[in-house]
């Protein structure tokens, strides 16, 4: 059931972040973090995240965003917040 710390995050991640595992490393953590949404590769070569959940694993996320997996060069992280719309039952990895 949500709480009051239930939000959205939506995240474009951008640098070197395609084809160096980001999207499924970004899948495992969303996961241990108990976060449903999705990732997925930009055609602008950057990542974008739609996440839900308790806000202090959502900031973990983002945390973890700014790093990324071995390989990644993270460049730039746009981040926002919004109120959860529990539409995501799961935490996937799309296109």
């Amino acid at each position: 059931m949500p709480t009051a710390n239930h939000a959205r995050l939506h995240a474009t991640v951008s640098g070197t972040v395609q084809g160096v595992g980001f999207r499924y490393s970004t899948l495992d953590m969303a996961r241990r973090l108990g976060l449903t949404g999705w990732v997925r590769n930009r055609p602008d070569g950057g990542v974008e995240v739609v996440a839900e959940g308790e806000r202090p694993a959502l900031e973990r996320l983002r945390d973890y965003l700014n790093r990324g997996p071995t390989g990644a060069r993270v460049s730039r992280v746009d981040a926002s917040w919004a109120t959860a719309t529990d539409e995501f039952k799961t935490f996937a990895v799309r296109g």
